[in-house]
């Protein structure tokens, strides 16, 4: 009876030290998710040529900006390691180079997106929405710079386990973004009405003020004082440059995979009709909210994870990855149950067309088992990430998306080579195959490396 009562507090309280990582990190991820909600909403009171404007140039800079912001999430695992062995004094230099990283990143992307017309061309799009797109986009990318550095702080912080400040940046964010894509959408106040094209203004605006943010609070934070994070500059180190993008590239080229993956599918379904592709894009908005919550937990474990590791206490470190995917996969249920039972209500809320409405409704009973896949391989992912082990995960998730995902759903969807052409669903029931498989492989990986770490 003692040793139940000593496992039940040793797990009560890894829990709550997980959750206290994790609950400011869902919120902060839920602003900025909402940040692209209110653009969606504000921009199609402008007008549909506006809202595909954004869609499209959307599709684009998002990709664009999960891969480089990857590379920069190497700042997390690097800092709470050095965190856990108590090294705290080596940590600006993490940060240096990481912002030096993130600024050569973030003048990429501005050249990126500045440099789009032959991938719009390609679209074969009316003249008027290739331009909108075209202005779009370039007004984004000024702001990438800033978003990009932004990232390194952010992760900055987590690695130390601060992600309360990272919260209320975010929310800061999201307040701001509201009245400048008023203002600067319908033209008020003075200024021209851009439609569109001004909601990239105003994130453009948002992402500096947020860097401002961040800055500040590095600057201001007793935490971070005894560090004169800005009183010695280091320069560009050829070594400590090569380690992070070795830690870091992984990253990005995984969060790269799975949204190129997502792009891919729809372009494939596009054939099928704007009602298969708009009940598609429902799933993709709801499931994609949900995922906040598995996706937090995950950075939490890559914080968590890394400075028990970097503390040398590996058993610790083993059991934190291991109750944090069982934190996990119990949310995943929850939301899988409340998905099965209210999946029409859930798909009334987007639109009320009937056809898009049912076959959305059908489309998310089948999105209700991919949570419990995603959600067990994201957190394996970010376990895994805070053992600094990123180069094999990277393999496993694109083996799992697209060595067996996708051509698993190209085959149910659009032939009839395994059976009766299933449509928009059969790429879901092949994004369920995929994760499954994506799951049992982090898992099993993150299994070999903890224990791994627990040899002398």
């Amino acid at each position: 009876m003692h040793l139940i009562k000593n496992s039940l507090s040793r797990k009560r309280e890894e829990t709550l030290a997980i959750l206290h990582l994790a609950w400011p990190i869902v919120i902060a991820q839920l602003a900025q998710h909402s940040i692209g909600f209110v653009d969606t909403l504000m921009a199609a009171r402008a007008g549909a040529e506006d809202l595909a404007a954004i869609a499209l140039g959307t599709s684009i800079w998002i990709p664009v900006f999960l891969a480089l912001s990857g590379i920069l999430m190497a700042t997390t695992p690097l800092v709470a390691h050095l965190v856990g062995a108590n090294k705290t004094q080596d940590t600006p230099n993490t940060l240096h180079q990481g912002l030096w990283i993130a600024l050569v990143l973030g003048l990429i992307a501005l050249l990126i997106l500045n440099n789009t017309d032959p991938l719009l061309a390609l679209l074969s799009l009316e003249p008027s929405l290739q331009d909108k797109t075209r202005r779009y986009l370039e007004a984004i990318s000024l702001g990438f710079p800033a978003l990009l550095l932004f990232q390194v702080i952010r992760s900055y912080c987590e690695g130390f386990g601060k992600t309360r400040p990272v919260m209320k940046i975010a929310i800061i964010g999201l307040l701001c973004n509201i009245p400048l894509n008023y203002v600067l959408i319908f033209g008020k106040f003075g200024f021209p009405e851009l439609g569109g094209v001004g909601c990239g203004w105003a994130s453009a605006i948002v992402m500096w003020i947020i860097l401002l943010c961040g800055s500040g609070y590095l600057h201001k934070s007793p935490s971070f004082a005894p560090l004169k994070l800005w009183q010695r500059w280091q320069k560009p180190q050829f070594g400590a440059v090569l380690s992070f993008l070795r830690l870091g590239t992984p990253i990005g080229f995984a969060l790269l995979i799975e949204a190129s993956m997502f792009c891919v599918i729809a372009l494939l379904l596009a054939k099928l009709g704007d009602i298969v592709l708009a009940a598609h894009q429902i799933t993709i908005s709801f499931t994609g909210m949900v995922f906040m919550l598995p996706l937090s937990i995950a950075i939490s474990l890559t914080i968590r994870v890394g400075q028990l590791s970097g503390a040398g206490q590996a058993a610790a470190a083993r059991y934190a990855a291991f109750t944090g995917i069982q934190i996990t996969l119990l949310f995943a249920l929850i939301s899988t149950t409340l998905t099965l039972l209210f999946a029409r209500g859930i798909a009334r809320l987007y639109t009320p067309d009937i056809e898009i409405l049912d076959l959305a409704a059908s489309l998310l009973v089948i999105a209700a088992l991919f949570q419990l896949s995603d959600a067990i391989q994201v957190s394996a992912a970010g376990a895994l990430r805070g053992y600094k082990d990123t180069s094999i995960p990277l393999i496993l998730v694109f083996i799992s998306f697209w060595v067996i995902g996708l051509p698993v759903g190209y085959l149910l969807s659009l032939t009839d080579i395994l059976v009766p052409a299933m449509g928009p669903a059969g790429f879901w029931y092949g994004l369920v195959i995929g994760l499954s498989a994506g799951a049992v492989l982090l898992m099993t990986r993150l299994h070999l490396v903890s224990r791994h770490d627990q040899s002398p």
